[in-house]
């Protein structure tokens, strides 16, 4: 598979192929030549004229004039210098996230790069060379500086990179695949550090993963529903469709797609409106659980969330947001912002608030699942061995409840926690990409939550024998799993090992 980057259309399925999926990126011809004409202008509009970060210094240290016969110095310097990020080196598929980000970017022809940049950006993302990039470092205001730094560092031949799964000089790496070092003409360093690529490759794989999530979440609830045997009227097409959430009617949808073929939910009109009800005090609840009951009302904004989060993250990574914006059509170069990650920190924010949810849903209906005095269907801990001498799902809980528990604190935002910095140039800051790895650590903290409420899922479907009555969907995961984890009754044993791969199942796997 191939996917050709023309920096205007980048879309989230084809940042997936590219990222998950290893597609090869080819550059668009037409958008090539454009980085060509911005190029020669830049070269000669810049000949005799002050121009930030071709001639001066940078931020604060604009005020100096730098001489011609330094200018290529100044890029390595700027490079070299930011250069100095550290903590946790992020995970390989967001280092090439970011990379790939970076190169839409670019491929908008307004940064006045030489096309050479474009096209080693190119090389790297297809044979898997990554840079070495940490956590710590971007305030996300002059854009993702110290990230970006990192890979600027790895394009001119030095620093490390990741390849074939092993960190390796990067000056080893690029003669076993024969590229060359980066070439700097005049502002190849500010462009490829001045811009919010790490935060949005980041952010990117963050709404994917925010997805899946999503449809786990109902898949879920959908299975809760199927043990209690609830009434299916919660998710009707006439009951959702009188609000007019575009979320919420979608959730109530895929419900009733997922459910349908289940010989488990109840019709309301059958157990209650077609016959006389005389009893004063009723053996089954009327209504559901909120959290089985509210599905498509929970998980709908959630859904909206998302949605809303891959407009944005979009038109980021097909964004120019460096500075300053070379228009060699108009015949001006613009100074101004747009390497500031406020779009891309606060839609962290707001999707990792949502997804909080999600796993304080996933909790509250495994405390269901698992506390007999509310489901009134399954023993304790929907222990299948003999009661007080075995524990059957109680060990588990603990995991879900503090994990959540974590994801509620991590929750507080990051969009409004701006520290001034460089000598107050930059007196107000996103925080992107911390807010997008806080939103990570969130998402995969969420496929711990549901790893073990998954488990309970399967144990009760066995304890109540309903295995042949779930709905195709729903059998078809339960099936999945318990390959995976088989049914325990009597013998209690650590089961890491067994969270472990329910856990991998969930976070691997695109569900309808």
């Amino acid at each position: 598979m191939k996917i050709e980057i023309t920096g205007g259309d980048l879309t989230l399925r084809e940042f997936y192929n590219i990222v998950f999926e290893n597609a090869e990126v080819v550059l668009n011809k037409p958008a090539l030549n454009e980085i060509d004409k911005c190029f020669k202008f830049l070269k000669e509009y810049s000949d005799k004229k002050l121009i930030y970060g071709i001639n001066t210094g940078f931020g604060p240290m604009a005020q100096y004039r730098i001489p011609n016969e330094e200018r290529h110095a100044l890029q390595f310097n700027l490079i070299r210098s930011h250069a100095s990020g550290c903590g946790d080196i992020l995970n390989p598929t967001f280092l090439k996230a970011t990379l790939v980000a970076r190169l839409s970017n670019l491929m908008k022809a307004r940064s006045g790069i030489h096309r050479s940049t474009v096209e080693l950006l190119r090389d790297f993302i297809n044979h898997e060379i990554l840079p070495l990039i940490f956590a710590h470092g971007g305030v996300g205001a002059s854009g993702d500086l110290v990230q970006l730094a990192h890979v600027a560092l790895c394009l001119i031949g030095e620093g490390e990179v990741i390849y074939n799964g092993k960190l390796q000089p990067t000056k080893n790496v690029l003669a076993k695949t024969k590229l060359k070092p980066l070439q700097v003409h005049i502002r190849e360093g500010l462009s490829l550090m001045n811009g919010t690529s790490c935060m949005t490759g980041i952010g990117m794989v963050n709404t994917i993963l925010a997805y899946r999530a999503a449809k786990w979440g109902m898949l879920m609830s959908a299975m809760v529903n199927e043990i209690s045997e609830a009434y299916d009227d919660h998710i009707s097409k006439e009951l959702n469709q009188v609000k007019p959430h575009h979320g919420q009617q979608q959730v109530a949808t895929a419900m009733r797609k997922i459910l349908k073929g289940s010989k488990l939910l109840k019709n309301r009109h059958e157990h209650l409106y077609d016959k006389e009800v005389l009893a004063d005090v009723l053996d089954e609840k009327v209504q559901e659980y909120y959290s089985s009951r509210c599905i498509p009302q929970i998980i709908g904004p959630i859904w909206d969330t998302i949605a809303y989060t891959e407009k944005v993250l979009t038109h980021e990574i097909n964004s120019v947001n460096d500075n300053p914006i070379i228009d060699y059509h108009n015949g001006n170069i613009y100074h101004g912002g747009n390497f500031h990650g406020d779009y891309v920190s606060i839609e962290m924010d707001k999707l990792k608030i949502a997804i909080t949810k999600l796993s304080m849903l996933a909790e509250r209906q495994l405390n269901y699942l698992l506390n007999h005095n509310l489901n009134q269907k399954l023993s304790p801990f929907i222990n299948l061995g003999k009661l007080g001498l075995n524990f059957g799902m109680q060990g588990m809980q603990y995991t879900a409840t503090s994990t959540v528990a974590e994801n509620q604190t991590l929750s507080n935002p990051m969009y409004v926690h701006s520290i001034p910095n460089n000598n107050d140039n930059q007196d107000i800051v996103s925080m992107g990409t911390n807010a997008a790895l806080l939103c990570n650590k969130i998402i995969e903290n969420t496929f711990d939550v549901f790893a073990v409420h998954l488990i309970a899922i399967c144990q009760a479907v066995d304890y109540r024998g309903i295995q042949n009555k779930l709905s195709p969907i729903t059998k078809s995961v339960y099936d999945t799993a318990r390959k995976l984890v088989p049914t325990f009754t009597v013998e209690d044993k650590a089961r890491y090992q067994e969270l472990a791969k329910i856990r991998k199942y969930i976070a691997e796997t695109d569900l309808y």
